[in-house]
Parts: C-alpha cells; sequence; structure tokens
C-alpha cells in the first residue's frame, strides 16, 4: 500500500487527486449472518483484499437506514445504519480497520431526495401548515388537475405524484417513493449537512454525492422544452425511456447549487484531508456542469461524470474526445473517471460483447482507465473481468428494470454478489440457501481463489499495474498529451515534473504496429504487458499495450 501523508502524523490534503476509489455494493460484498445479503462486518472482513489490490480508497453505496424500494438510495434516517448491514458500533470498526490498512473511506450521500418513509416526509405530507410543510417539493394541480408542469422521472412516468392528504403534487426525480427535498428551504440544508457532520465526527475520509445535479428544481416550476431527436442520447437513462427526449432546462442543473456547495464544501474544510466527488448525471450538459462545480477550489474536489459509463464502444477518439473536452470545461477541475459501477452494463460485456478475449480485453481497458488524468474507481468485480449478470424477470429486484422490461433489463446484471471461492457455496459469498440476486455459474469460476496467484489473470494484472501506476507519479497526477488517435491505435503520454512516461495502446483483436512519437523512449518494465520495438515503431498483439519513459 501506498503511503497517503506528505510527512508522518501530517494528513495529504491532495491524497484524492490520481487517488484509486474502490466502489462497494455492499448487499453483495460479502454476507457475514448468513441473510444471503452483503453487511459491513463482511466488508471488514474482506477489506485485505481491497489493500492487496492498491486501492487509496474504498466507497461504500448505501448503508443508511432504508426500506429499500431503491436498495438504500432511498434514505429513511441518514444518521444510522439499516440492521440489514449491521450498525453503528459495526461501521465504527470498519473505519478502524480500513484506516490500519492504510485505506480512506469514503460514503454515499444522497441528498436530493430521501424515503416518503423518512420522518421529515411523513410530517411534511401531514398538512400544508406543519413545521415542514415546505421541506420537500410540493405544488397545487393545474385547474385541470393534472400535474403542474411536464417533468418526467428518470424511473419513468411524471415526476409527480398525487397526495390526498394535503390535495397537492409532491415531486419525485426517481421512484414515487423518493420525494425530492426543497434545497431552497435553507432549513433543509442546514439538516443535510448536520448529517454530512454526523459521519465526519465517525471519521469518514470523504463523500460521493449522489445526483448531485438535481439538488434544486426552478422555483418557477417552468416545462422542459422538448429535445431535438438528433440530440438525444443513453449516457443517463436507457434509449426507451421518455426521460431522453427533454433537455431539461429546469428540473435540475439549477445555478443555486453552487452556493450550496460552497456551504458544503466550507463544513469539510474544518476537518483535516476531506474530499467529496460529485455524480452528475445529464446527457446534455454533463461536463459543463463538471466544470462549474469543480470551479474555484471551493466546491467540489472532483466531480464523476458519465463520459466513459456510456454503452457507445469505447474507442480512441472517445477517449481522446473526452479528456480534450473535459480540460476545455472544467480547466481548473479535476475528473473521477469509471468504466463501471452499480447502475451500468458491466464495461466488459458492454463494449465487448463480441470480443473472444475477454481477459486481455480486460487488461487493457484496466490499463486504460488506470493511465487517465483523473482519479479512477473501480467497481467491486471488475478485477476480476466480471462480465454482465443475465438475471432472468422472476429473479429481478431492481424496480427501474422491472418498469422497462425487456427493453432494458435494469441494474441488477452489474449487482449480483461478489465471486471469492469457487469450490464453495455462493462462491464463498454467503452461506445463505439463496442469496438476494443469484449468482452465474460463468462468474464464480472467475473467483478471486481461481485468480490469486495465476500470473496471466485478470486480478493479478489489476494488482500488478496498480503498483506499476503508482511506481509513477506522471501517471497519477500528470497532465496528457495526446500524439495518435487512430481507428485502433491510441497514444498519448502523461507528464509530471521531469517525468514523462509514453502509454500506447492497441484497441483491437488483431495484432498492430503502432508508430512512436519523436524523441529517445526507454521501455518501461513491471506493468504486465510485452511487446517488440521496431524501426520506432512498437508491434502489438491484440488489446496489447507498451510503456516508455522519455529518457
Amino acid at each position: 500500500m501506498t503511503t497517503m501523508t506528505q510527512s508522518a502524523g501530517v494528513p495529504d490534503k491532495d491524497w484524492w487527486r490520481g487517488a484509486v476509489i474502490y466502489q462497494i455494493y455492499p448487499r453483495s460484498y460479502q454476507d457475514s449472518n448468513g441473510d444471503g445479503i452483503g453487511d459491513l462486518k463482511g466488508i471488514t472482513a474482506r477489506l485485505p483484499h481491497i489493500a492487496a489490490l492498491g486501492a487509496d480508497a474504498i466507497w461504500i453505496s448505501p448503508f443508511f437506514t432504508s426500506p429499500m424500494k431503491d436498495f438504500g438510495y432511498d434514505v429513511s434516517n441518514y444518521t444510522d445504519v439499516d440492521p440489514m448491514f449491521g450498525s453503528i458500533a459495526d461501521f465504527d470498526a470498519l473505519i478502524a480497520d480500513a484506516h490500519r490498512l492504510g485505506i480512506k473511506v469514503m460514503i454515499d450521500l444522497v441528498i436530493s431526495h430521501t424515503s416518503d418513509q423518512h420522518e421529515w416526509f411523513v410530517e411534511s405530507r401531514s398538512s400544508r401548515i406543519n413545521a415542514k410543510s415546505d421541506w420537500y417539493v410540493w405544488s397545487d394541480p393545474k385547474p385541470d388537475g393534472t400535474p403542474p408542469n411536464n417533468w418526467l422521472s428518470i424511473f419513468g412516468g411524471s415526476a409527480w405524484h398525487w397526495d390526498p392528504t394535503r390535495m397537492q403534487y409532491y415531486m419525485h426525480n426517481f421512484l414515487t417513493s423518493q420525494p425530492d427535498l426543497n434545497m431552497h428551504n435553507p432549513q433543509v440544508q442546514n439538516a443535510v449537512l448536520d448529517a454530512t457532520r454526523f459521519w465526519l465526527e465517525r471519521g469518514v475520509d470523504g463523500f460521493r454525492l449522489d445526483t448531485i445535479n438535481f439538488y434544486f428544481h426552478d422555483r418557477l416550476l417552468r416545462d422542459n422544452p422538448a429535445l431535438a431527436p438528433e440530440r438525444r442520447n443513453a449516457s443517463t437513462a436507457p434509449a426507451v425511456n421518455p426521460y431522453n427526449f427533454q433537455e431539461h432546462l429546469y428540473d435540475k442543473n439549477q445555478p443555486e447549487n453552487l452556493e450550496f456547495l460552497k456551504r458544503f464544501r466550507a463544513l469539510l474544510e474544518e476537518y483535516p484531508a476531506i474530499a467529496a466527488v460529485g455524480e452528475v448525471g445529464d446527457s446534455q450538459y454533463g461536463l459543463e456542469i463538471v466544470g462549474q462545480y469543480t470551479s474555484g477550489n471551493d466546491k467540489m474536489q472532483m466531480c464523476y461524470a458519465f463520459e466513459f459509463l456510456a454503452p457507445e464502444p469505447l474507442t480512441p477518439k472517445v477517449v481522446s474526445e473526452t479528456q480534450k473536452a473535459f480540460g476545455k470545461a472544467a480547466p481548473e477541475g479535476w475528473a473521477c473517471w469509471a468504466f463501471s459501477n452499480h447502475d451500468v452494463v458491466r464495461h466488459v460485456s458492454r463494449w465487448g460483447a463480441n470480443v473472444a478475449d475477454r481477459a486481455a480485453f480486460a487488461k487493457l481497458l484496466a490499463a486504460i482507465l488506470m493511465t487517465q488524468r483523473g482519479s479512477i474507481c473501480i467497481y467491486q468485480g471488475e478485477e476480476l473481468g466480471l462480465t454482465e449478470a443475465d438475471i432472468a424477470f422472476e429473479d429481478l429486484q431492481d424496480p427501474y428494470g422491472i418498469q422497462f422490461w425487456p427493453e432494458f433489463k435494469g441494474r441488477d446484471g452489474c449487482r449480483t454478489p461478489m465471486v471469492w471461492d469457487a469450490s464453495a457455496p455462493q462462491a464463498g459469498f454467503s452461506t445463505a440457501p439463496k442469496t438476494w440476486l443469484p449468482i452465474p455459474v460463468e462468474q464464480a469460476i472467475n473467483a478471486v481463489s481461481v485468480q490469486e496467484g495465476r500470473q496471466d489473470s485478470v486480478l493479478e494484472q489489476y494488482r500488478r499495474f496498480l503498483a506499476f501506476r503508482r511506481g509513477h507519479p506522471a501517471l497519477v497526477k500528470g497532465a496528457m498529451e495526446f500524439h495518435t488517435v487512430g481507428d485502433t491505435a491510441l497514444v498519448y503520454s502523461r507528464m509530471l515534473g521531469n517525468e514523462t512516461v509514453l502509454c500506447a495502446f492497441n484497441m483491437s483483436a488483431e495484432a498492430a504496429e503502432v508508430p512512436l512519437p519523436t524523441g529517445p523512449w526507454a521501455a518501461l518494465e513491471g506493468h504486465g504487458f510485452s511487446s517488440k520495438v521496431k524501426d520506432h515503431k512498437v508491434e502489438l498483439p491484440a488489446w496489447g499495450a507498451y510503456f516508455a519513459r522519455y529518457a
């Protein structure tokens, strides 16, 4: 493990820049009590795996008290652990163990909405005159009884739900059971900042802020305009979702959010070396919003964009254009990149449906991700090269998938339990006869037990390459310059101080010769790829890579 302090006892406030963050979906990581669902004690037991991988931090998806309609992203108590996952004491033990291993702990804050079972909403919906009546987004209907405007829920249908007690509609960007908080109300802002402070006092090192650009809505509740078909894309919602038919000018992305993010950052600054990454979900203005939210060193340290989570294939052009667009939109900003997470099809399947050598493909994609300018997120199981699970309709848990089946099968395929031991029941995840989602055979045979110690495995390549990356600061925090952006050839360099590292990739299933840029390049070792240089060209096998330093 790397040390993340500048000197003994002095926290490194910049630890997040270029950090490798390992995302854990707690329901699916490790079950410690045999109920078929992962929990906090299970995460703690598996921290050595994450330390051996070489991650700097973990991001834990929500484990707060919740009715689990959206599996924890519907919070009913921000300052407690759902009994399904354990207790506050279990979380404290997790923090202590992670810190002992040199791992930072980031948790997922969901403050754009709550569960409809949160005591705040129970009180708010009870009448129009109670103390929390304005804590959520309420509106009278139009004279004909229809919703106040045309806003749509990202989970399908109107973003407004009728409440017979108040005889008003309330807004929900997601499930009807996830009412949106009214962040225009200073009391609401204070309440969510108090919840943030609760976890800071428990020793967390940072936060991932869910749906950060959804915090505020347009006070005037203006209709969103239609979006021209040629401008639509499926980066934040599946193509079958009419949410993509609107330009979301008024239901999110509001300018008032900037002042709140400054308040949030000011709270973080009261504690040593805390970092936050905001998830920006927008198909048209994503990078522009990232630029706003990361400018000035007084809001987010970094933002988590969707460009590399899209269904479109990853190509040299996509990598180049994304990095250049980010540099233009957010010249002061820092990105956090991911190829997979708990909401999208695993990238080995998403981009490699027709790839014969999935392991080689997974290794190449890992090397590309780990050499991007920005911090990176690795989603659990990615280090095993896991593919998307095909879940039968009767086994589906995700309401999103149930709503849009079969054109969109939801998010369960990337949320199946982590596979640890191919010879153990439930692949070592649980002792329960049935787990909350089934574990496919094709995942179980790629378990940690099968790959550990096997030098040609995806797991060992992740470990090897992360160690290689740590040994070259230019790959962690350096600037980036593109040299070749072909149909399948991608060459760029990363520069920091006196170090320049060249990265060359063959993004195809056929061997290729890739020209090197002018200069004396000395090949680097220890990254796990093999190649030959001849006549200032590097001969790369299928899905091959080459790394060199400027001599």
